[in-house]
């Protein structure tokens, strides 16, 4: 039996057994429309080891049959692991309608096309074969450099990209040699759950590991601080708001954190401007803004600043007038403790509801709004996750750096410019330092989305691994054989 069948084959097994647990209610069918997320199997008493295919809902039996399927995982070997991770690739790929849907159906935020789209883009996860050996060979020996697991890894995943983060760190994780305890984001855990529940389901039924992807049913404050402070969780990866991350790095042991971005455009008077208004709509619109590394702010210089407002027209953005911005920014925002917080009924919706915050009627086709601010504008310094875009007109380009360089906040995350000035591009990119810098593209470009690279679903800044890959979660070893093994 080939790999795409044993995959379709399980798949529909296990949407089967879910199906007899919720009491005969059927998976969803395959639709382009959100459709209500089928409820993933009841949750288990777990007893030590064993749990419903990685469900568990004491941390302490999780980090157990984690722990266990890691020792089978080593033994399995490296081609194992290589299979594994083709397996994590494919299965959200041949269920990407479903699984998109059922996403949104729960989270309630984002787009359907888009949250498809996130499940294919999973191809481009890199798996073992970012594990090379590198040999050193002298007169006094041989020593091989190699990459460790770390064991068992805490994770926590958000309700932005659910499905997707959980993937993309099992299959690096899962290539390094690891196993992984998750609690996800409560408002995106149903779907969260179902899919590890589908891939224990394959790597059992293939390698008679059960629980590789552990997760914790229900989801709370108090099981993400037992994973924190749990002896045997010697690493630690947070994807998730700022408050989670500051806990996590707070930790005694390694910790992987992907923080805050607030990513800023610049667009000077060398730009082309309609590959410019594609590149901002294409980036800022994906997901309704979701992305940590979407476009969140435009500065424009003067002397092109209405020929760029006509070019994002052209493209097909909606503008909104002051009177209207107005509207949706107080909508948008609430004055709370001294700073502006964001409203999150707003945050991730299409454009046509933001257009009805701002007593404008958008057509529901619209990707994208836009229209001018000053920079004082709270969409301006705060992370909206919302498809409209502030552009701020500027005397210059070195002024548009320095305001980009003020409301990055010095996350260190994702910045981009739009110009066909090297010496400019230059200039941006030593003064913003940032993690992801993007020159005349949409955001996406910085992991392999009109652009090359490979993608990731958890960038951290904060702790300084950038776009995370296999070698993110491995420790260094040495062998060395001293004076041996020489036969030149």
């Amino acid at each position: 039996m080939d790999q795409a069948t044993l995959i379709k084959n399980v798949v529909s097994q296990v949407l089967t057994q879910l199906k007899a647990h919720n009491g005969g209610a059927a998976a969803p069918a395959k639709t382009s429309q959100p459709a209500p997320a089928p409820k993933p199997a009841a949750p288990v008493k777990a007893v030590a080891g064993k749990g419903a295919y990685g469900v568990f809902a004491d941390v302490d039996q999780a980090v157990d049959a984690a722990a266990a399927s890691q020792r089978k995982l080593i033994a399995a070997g490296v081609e194992a692991r290589r299979e594994i991770c083709s397996m994590l690739r494919q299965i959200p790929k041949l269920n990407a309608d479903n699984w998109g849907a059922m996403e949104l159906e729960e989270t309630k935020v984002g787009r359907l096309d888009h949250k498809i789209a996130k499940l294919q883009l999973l191809q481009g996860i890199p798996g073992v074969e970012y594990l090379e050996t590198i040999a050193h060979s002298g007169d006094d020996g041989v020593s091989l450099d190699e990459y460790a697991p770390w064991g068992v890894i805490g994770a926590i995943t958000p309700v932005t990209h659910s499905v997707p983060t959980l993937t993309a760190n099992a299959i690096n994780m899962i290539a390094a040699g690891n196993a992984l305890v998750i609690n996800a984001h409560p408002s995106g855990f149903n779907c969260a759950k179902y899919a590890a529940q589908v891939y224990n389901r394959a790597i059992a039924e293939k390698f008679g590991i059960e629980n590789l992807i552990c997760i914790i049913d229900p989801p709370t404050l108090r099981s993400a601080e037992e994973i924190f402070k749990h002896r045997d969780i010697p690493m630690l990866v947070v994807t998730g708001g700022p408050a989670v991350a500051r806990a996590a790095m707070k930790q005694p042991k390694r910790a992987i954190v992907a923080g805050p971005g607030n990513p800023p455009v610049v667009v000077d008077e060398t730009a082309d401007l309609d590959r410019a208004a594609r590149a901002i709509i294409d980036g800022g619109s994906f997901d309704n803004n979701l992305l940590c590394i979407g476009e969140k702010e435009v500065f424009v210089v003067e002397s092109v600043f209405d020929k760029m407002m006509e070019a994002m027209a052209r493209a097909g953005a909606v503008r909104l007038n002051s009177s209207q911005i107005d509207r949706l920014t107080k909508a948008a925002f609430a004055w709370a403790n001294d700073h502006f917080a964001v409203q999150k009924e707003l945050v991730g919706k299409d454009c046509h509801v933001l257009g009805e915050a701002a007593g404008a009627t958008v057509n529901r086709n619209v990707d994208l709004l836009y229209g001018e601010t000053d920079e004082s504008n709270p969409f301006v310094p705060e992370e909206q996750m919302m498809p409209f875009v502030p552009f701020v007109r500027v005397p210059n380009v070195d002024a548009a750096i320095d305001m980009a360089l003020k409301h990055e906040h010095g996350f260190g995350h994702t910045a981009i410019i739009h110009s066909n000035n090297l010496a400019t591009i230059t200039k941006m990119g030593r003064a913003m330092n940032t993690t992801l810098f993007v020159v005349n593209g949409p955001c996406t470009a910085a992991l392999g989305a009109q652009g090359e690279g490979y993608p990731s679903f958890s960038i951290a800044t904060p702790t300084g691994e950038g776009v995370t890959n296999p070698l993110t979660f491995t420790r260094f070893r040495r062998v060395a054989f001293s004076g041996s093994l020489r036969v030149i």
